[in-house]
């Protein structure tokens, strides 16, 4: 082989490596090699929506019941608004009476007040925890009672003090209602209500239980 021939053949060489270098650049020549990751990347996730917890509220007093509490009576009672009156219940000893025929005044509802319990010690009732208005139902219907200061007790009404109370003095004289509102708070899941007798012994017709805002 001459000089010329050899020439032309190395030329012949070196032009078709530069051709597949270019052929390779133009595709996966042109980029460098990506490395591979030991671990793929968790991908973002947005957290869901947490909800913020309900405040917590006191139960209103309109869900609360109303508590009514005949005295003296084995048997319910209807007012003469609808309500019904549970039977004698709650109240720590003492006896009960009816007068069925006492005429009493100063009311729409008689039949509240002619039974009574007496001689008690205390009455309790179980309530939810929050604000009451107490309604306390009196009338002198004993005929051995016949003026102010002849039957004289205290009262205690959920830490309340009602010393001396006189329910001829506070009616006004005999077979006359009365009723004394307290407001109170009950904090120990039940209301308490003490009776301490002075002269004679503590007596009470009824008890409305009434929850207040």
């Amino acid at each position: 082989m001459n000089r010329l021939h050899l020439n032309l053949c190395v030329l012949a060489a070196a032009t078709m490596f530069a051709v597949g270098c270019q052929s390779e650049k133009s595709s996966a020549c042109s980029q460098p090699a990506a490395t591979p990751s030991p671990m793929a990347a968790a991908p973002t996730v947005a957290p869901a929506a947490v909800s913020a917890p309900p405040a917590t509220v006191a139960l209103p007093a309109d869900e609360r019941k109303i508590i009514r509490i005949k005295a003296g009576v084995s048997t319910p009672v209807t007012d003469s608004a609808g309500n019904v009156w549970l039977q004698d219940q709650g109240f720590e000893g003492g006896e009960m009476v009816e007068r069925p025929d006492a005429e009493i005044a100063n009311t729409k509802d008689p039949v509240i007040y002619r039974a009574e319990h007496f001689s008690m010690e205390g009455f309790s009732w179980p309530l939810a925890n929050g604000k009451y208005q107490v309604k306390l139902h009196f009338c002198e219907t004993y005929e051995g009672i016949t003026g102010p200061g002849e039957r004289v007790f205290s009262i205690n009404v959920q830490g309340q003090e009602l010393k001396d109370f006189d329910v001829w003095k506070k009616a006004g004289g005999l077979l006359k209602a009365y009723v004394e509102t307290v407001s109170v708070e009950v904090t120990n899941g039940k209301l308490e209500i003490k009776f301490t007798s002075n002269v004679e012994n503590p007596e009470i017709n009824g008890i409305e239980i009434i929850p207040a805002g």
